[in-house]
């Protein structure tokens, strides 16, 4: 069977490129050879090549292994959604509101 493939909006996609060249250069500027990296993530090469240009169709477990082998940097995925500001406003939108005092 074939695998679908994955549509991505255009500013999504500038976003996973972006990150992808973000992970190139920690790599260049740790000097880690890309083969290393690839067999410390335990993916090919090629997978490395494909997240360092921000392939969508790359699972995300791996761009977190190539994280975690760029000295722990997959720490940072923490961060992702961490300050939900319009998911905060949406709730408290849906908070009922009291039209009475309650009595004594």
């Amino acid at each position: 069977m074939p695998k679908k493939a994955v549509v991505l909006l255009p500013e999504t996609t500038h976003i996973l490129e972006q990150m992808g060249l973000q992970i190139k250069y920690a790599r260049l500027r740790r000097k880690i050879p890309a083969a290393l990296v690839a067999e410390r993530a335990g993916i090919s090469r090629a997978t490395l090549v494909s997240i360092e240009k921000g392939a969508p169709s790359v699972a995300i477990g791996c761009y977190a292994a190539v994280l975690h082998a760029l000295n722990y940097m997959d720490k940072d995925l923490l961060l992702v959604a961490k300050d939900d500001e319009l998911g905060r406003k949406l709730q408290d939108l849906d908070l009922p509101v009291r039209k009475r005092v309650p009595k004594r």
